[in-house]
């Protein structure tokens, strides 16, 4: 008896699957087109002025002036009409001219002879009427891009980022005759410091997210950034099983070196703005700081034997990016990009803080987790990144 095989009716209809699926696009087409061409909303032009806003993103102070960057976030088109100085009106240049789209920046340059250590307030008015104010508190000259500059802040942000985790990784030989609850305890002192380190991130990544543009959505930019790098991040260290490790120490150097490259950026908008002036105490705090991360980098690889490179290169990951934040923070900060750094370094922070409790709960199971040497080493973990920070704010 033979069988019979119904006759394939997808390609029949998929023609008018895609009609289907077009119309409703055209229809949303037509109606924008209507909306701009009729202009339904005319008769409330006139009424009330629109709305406006202004974002200050960056200072510059130099010989020749003050130079601030700006992003409009008004609903239209904004035009800078006059600029006040210390309540003084100003002639200034703006860059490029004319009205300022919504989401567009521009350079306003004052040649305002500003002084040394003083604070100044800058104040832009609209054609509106409507005035935005910036306050310099304390005026210093932004620094250039020259190598002596550059080479010294390479060692502030050493001494900041890399130092302090060369010395916790020389803990390791010290730590490799730990037993089975020494580990543990070391493991969970890992996750403490990592969970102070994503609430620092996170408190830092909502501040910067509440100076930029009312566009960029901070606080929701902030989360969605956070939660996309540690799915991310948790794809694929998971895509040959749960890292252990020298793996699970390289994603742990880099969720401190992300947390570390928001630091230095920190750092690097304070030296530009002349916000703060980090003294030999200050920077020795910042190391005190950081040298239990290289302790909770060492932590998986203590029964293993990795090659000297791999320790540079853990070092590297962990320490150098707040070289390269300093580096930026100082020439080219901005708010909502400093925001997303700290959000991307938040994810991967609480990628590895659920990835090394992966490997406490494979060692000792669901109840091991509340045992005296884990919950010991996770309390020893924030205590001592909460001490150690009180070095460090200012």
């Amino acid at each position: 008896m033979s069988e019979t095989t119904a006759p394939d009716t997808s390609s029949a209809h998929r023609p008018a699957a895609l009609l289907w699926a077009a119309l409703p696009l055209i229809a949303f087409a037509a109606a924008i087109w209507w909306l701009y061409a009729a202009n339904p909303l005319s008769s409330f032009y006139g009424v009330a002025p629109p709305v406006e806003g202004i974002t200050f993103e960056r200072t510059v102070l130099d010989s020749q002036g003050i130079r601030v960057l700006v992003r409009a976030g008004g609903s239209e088109p904004m035009t800078i009409a006059q600029v006040q100085v210390d309540d003084g009106y100003w002639h200034f240049v703006q860059e490029p001219a004319g009205p300022i789209a919504r989401g567009d920046t521009a350079w306003i340059a004052v040649p305002y002879p500003w002084v040394l250590g003083e604070a100044h307030i800058v104040k832009l008015v609209t054609s509106t009427g409507a005035t935005f104010e910036h306050e310099i508190a304390v005026a210093v000259p932004t620094p250039q891009p020259d190598g002596s500059r550059l080479w010294s802040q390479a060692i502030l942000g050493a001494f900041v980022g890399i130092v302090p985790v060369v010395v916790g990784l020389m803990f390791y030989p010290a730590l490799r005759g730990l037993g089975r609850g020494g580990l543990n305890l070391l493991l969970a002192l890992t996750v403490g410091l990592l969970a102070f380190l994503l609430v620092d991130t996170l408190e830092d990544a909502l501040e910067l997210a509440g100076e930029s543009a009312a566009l960029f959505q901070g606080p929701a930019m902030v989360i969605f950034a956070a939660f996309g790098a540690f799915l991310l991040l948790l794809a694929v260290s998971r895509r040959r099983g749960a890292p252990t490790g020298l793996a699970l120490a390289g994603y742990i150097a880099l969720g401190i070196g992300l947390h570390n490259l928001g630091e230095g950026l920190a750092i690097g908008a304070a030296f530009a703005t002349g916000a703060a002036g980090l003294g030999t105490f200050l920077v020795l705090g910042f190391t005190l700081h950081n040298v239990t991360e290289g302790i909770g980098i060492a932590a998986p690889i203590l029964k293993e034997r990795p090659p000297l490179w791999a320790f540079a290169a853990l070092a590297q990951l962990a320490g150098g990016p707040a070289v390269v934040g300093i580096w930026i923070g100082s020439l080219a900060f901005a708010p909502h990009w400093s925001s997303l750094a700290l959000s991307v370094g938040a994810g991967a922070i609480l990628q590895v803080i659920v990835e090394v409790t992966a490997m406490l709960k494979r060692r000792e199971g669901w109840t091991g987790l509340m045992s005296p040497a884990i919950v010991g080493g996770f309390a020893a973990g924030v205590i001592v990144m909460y001490a150690t920070a009180m070095l460090v704010k200012i």
